[in-house]
């Protein structure tokens, strides 16, 4: 047994426990286990009842509101469990202050976190909250409205249904993220050439409405992704990464992303593949098993999300992601996702179709996608086996059409066709 970030052991029954129930029910919940020492030995408590009673004590004393938890004696009435749920009434304060779990670390939440924690105890979305601008204008939401779903006139109503506006309150700050300019941050592009010292493109995007952000970003994804082949009389477009799934990448990360933060969308471009970072974690409620399989949708902006949806720039909620895997089907490489407490990294790779190759071979040719060409000498170091075994691997996968040879003797170059 180990200390998780919803797993927390105790010797002894101190004050220091509290901390971590606050932590707990302000998120995910989790596991206090007393009677166990850091390492995950059992120790075991003198006087199991007592020390129930001391645990209930001290948390019904101490946090406020009132947490929901479970007690439970365990191994042989030596150890107990404390179990903590995640609260509705959120914040949850030990001492005024609201914890949350970093790590296997339990530490105070910073004046933001706190806020956000206050926001989700009231059930309110920070797109819901006032917008600091009132004087905001709506040409493109406008254009887009009567272009995509052919409404006849645009004005305060039009924003109402959207709920955009409020008369309470007047514009909120999704309508402020769809305005025309506005004090929000939006999306920095890098294009990179062969390595991350050569920028080819730089363009940053933001303080204008998330429509236009979306659309400038796909023009640029277009001049660098795509082309025309001329076959016989005809013209072709070729995506060297479906545009689908980066339409849906971008719409994913802009409607969920947080945008109390004054940090843009990522884009990072390279000649093999396409990285988008997103600002904030999963939602929570929402585990990383459960956003990859588009099982469940924990929509952060709502609002936006609605707009995005009936302009038809995203299909049903919650299906991004698989949509984009589905795009990857038949592709050799896969898009990957990574996470992190603040921000969401999704990579798409550049689409090369599924090939005949045995598992060496695979392992050559993804080392041969990174690069244009490779010597023997330069792909040896990163496969198990030799360059005898190497060569012949790239002889096959020359005769399978996979691979190009150039040149002879030691200056031959393998490269993928």
């Amino acid at each position: 047994m180990r200390e998780t970030r919803t797993a927390e052991f105790k010797e002894k029954i101190t004050n220091t426990f509290l901390k971590t129930v606050s932590a707990f029910s302000n998120y995910d919940g989790g596991e206090i286990f007393f009677g166990i020492d850091d390492n995950g030995n059992i120790k075991g408590l003198a006087d199991v009842k007592q020390a129930c009673l001391d645990i209930e004590n001290k948390v019904n004393d101490s946090i406020t509101p009132q947490p929901d938890y479970t007690l439970e004696l365990q191994n042989n009435d030596r150890t107990i469990k404390l179990t903590v749920k995640s609260g509705v009434q959120k914040p949850y304060l030990y001492k005024s202050k609201a914890y949350k779990r970093n790590d296997t670390a339990t530490i105070e939440v910073d004046a933001l976190e706190l806020s956000r924690l206050i926001l989700e105890g009231k059930n309110i979305r920070f797109e819901e909250l006032p917008c600091e601008d009132q004087e905001l204008t709506f040409d493109i939401l406008c254009q887009k409205l009567k272009k995509y779903i052919q409404i006849e006139t645009f004005n305060r109503d039009t924003l109402k249904t959207l709920n955009l506006y409020n008369s309470d309150i007047g514009y909120n700050n999704a309508a402020g993220i769809l305005a025309d300019k506005n004090h929000f941050p939006g999306i920095d592009i890098v294009k990179f050439g062969e390595n991350i010292s050569v920028i080819h493109k730089r363009a940053t995007f933001d303080k204008r409405s998330v429509l236009e952000v979306y659309e400038k970003t796909l023009e640029i994804f277009r001049d660098y992704y795509q082309y025309e082949e001329i076959q016989s009389a005809d013209r072709k477009k070729v995506e060297r990464i479906p545009e689908a799934a980066f339409r849906e990448a971008i719409a994913n990360a802009l409607i969920h992303r947080v945008w109390d933060v004054e940090s843009q969308i990522r884009v990072l471009m390279f000649d093999d593949r396409i990285e988008i970072i997103s600002p904030g974690g999963l939602p929570s409620g929402i585990t990383e098993d459960e956003y990859l399989a588009g099982k469940l949708s924990v929509l952060r902006n709502g609002n936006l999300a609605n707009v995005f949806y009936r302009l038809g720039l995203v299909e049903i909620f919650g299906t991004g992601i698989a949509r984009i895997r589905q795009l990857y089907e038949e592709g050799f490489k896969q898009p990957e996702f990574e996470f992190s407490e603040n921000t969401i990294k999704m990579i798409l790779p550049v689409f090369e179709k599924a090939l005949d190759l045995t598992e060496d071979e695979r392992k050559v040719y993804k080392i041969l996608s990174r690069t244009i060409l490779k010597s023997i000498s330069e792909i040896a170091p990163y496969v198990t086996f030799g360059k005898s075994k190497t060569t012949q691997l790239l002889k096959e996968m020359s005769e399978k059409g996979v691979v190009k040879i150039e040149g002879r003797g030691r200056g031959t170059k393998y490269v993928i066709k």
